[in-house]
């Protein structure tokens, strides 16, 4: 949703809108302030972390949300260029109180938005975005004096401890040993500073389209959809590769291309994982969106019944 819309700034992921006629600068500092606001209702110096993506405006807006935390008495860590789920992941392990990523996502380049992460490492509530927006709105920002305004510091390494933790949820022998070719396409975003790096340290041969960082997106635009995708799918056949992967702009989503150069939407690699996780968790919850597709309801009813039958099997030999 654009930040223009009356009386309404939060979509559903974040605020979003054209630069310089959504997001202006000033808007911009007013909702950072407004951010900061927030998060210094519950504590005296709120701790955020401070992420961007590679689009031209996102340095300039990141100047700006940093000043309007820290005139709302934030210490602000900045953690620089980063995927969004990398700054979710450090604002949670790192105990700060909250975060913010300057991105559009998979939008045009002209687009850019501001995304606010709770402690948990998860996006606001909707309850918590109301209060922002009221704060906006009504103007209270908490602007503090000259001897109390808060401060802006860097974090080292952060992509390093993220592609590790990456590296200690998944079987690194078994990938090393499958000796993987991997077309890598993160869409001229920054998902170039993360997956070649992490599939290359994980033994995979690695491939790479359209990894420089350029806000102008100039391979193709940043939405992984199969229209957008067509050079990846041919680099994957072309080289004999095992599987291609294309991220949008923040790296906030995969989408997968099998040896064949097809495309596969995230609703089948999601089965993919329920059906894996089910089959290791037996009798486990499932919570997913309601947008997500049927499929998933389809695969976790199929192990539902393959656990009922075991257990029916296991009842039996008992009775025997």
């Amino acid at each position: 949703m654009k930040a223009k819309s009356a009386r309404k700034l939060f979509g559903t992921n974040g605020v979003r809108g054209i630069l310089n006629k959504d997001l202006t600068p000033q808007m911009v500092l007013d909702l950072s302030e407004s951010i900061g606001t927030f998060f210094g209702q519950t504590i005296d110096c709120s701790k955020i972390l401070l992420g961007w993506d590679g689009r031209t405006s996102s340095p300039m807006l990141a100047d700006i949300v940093a000043s309007g935390l820290v005139n709302a008495g934030c210490k602000v860590y900045q953690a620089g260029m980063a995927p969004t789920p990398a700054i979710q992941f450090l604002t949670k392990i790192q105990g700060l109180n909250g975060g913010v990523m300057v991105t559009a996502s998979h939008n045009p380049p002209e687009y850019n938005g501001i995304k606010v992460i709770d402690k948990d490492g998860v996006e606001i509530s909707p309850k918590d975005e109301l209060i922002i927006e009221n704060i906006y709105f009504k103007k209270k920002f908490e602007r503090k004096d000259w001897n109390h305004l808060g401060e802006k510091l860097s974090i080292q390494d952060g992509l390093d401890t993220y592609r590790e933790a990456i590296r200690q949820k998944v079987d690194e022998e078994k990938i090393s040993k499958s000796k993987l070719k991997i077309v890598v396409d993160p869409a001229n975003g920054v998902g170039s500073l993360v997956t070649p790096y992490l599939c290359r340290e994980l033994g995979c041969e690695i491939i790479t389209i359209n990894a420089n960082i350029d806000g102008n997106f100039p391979g193709r635009l940043p939405e992984p959809r199969p229209a957008n995708l067509e050079s990846l799918c041919k680099a994957v056949k072309v080289s004999q590769a095992d599987l291609g992967v294309a991220h949008d702009g923040d790296a906030d989503r995969a989408i997968f291309v099998d040896e064949r150069g097809q495309v596969h939407w995230g609703d089948k690699s999601f089965a993919l994982i329920v059906e894996h996780f089910l089959r290791n968790n037996p009798g486990e919850e499932i919570v997913t969106p309601v947008s997500s597709s049927q499929m998933i309801e389809i695969i976790a009813l199929k192990m539902v019944e393959k656990l009922s039958g075991l257990l029916w099997a296991h009842l039996m030999f008992l009775e025997l």
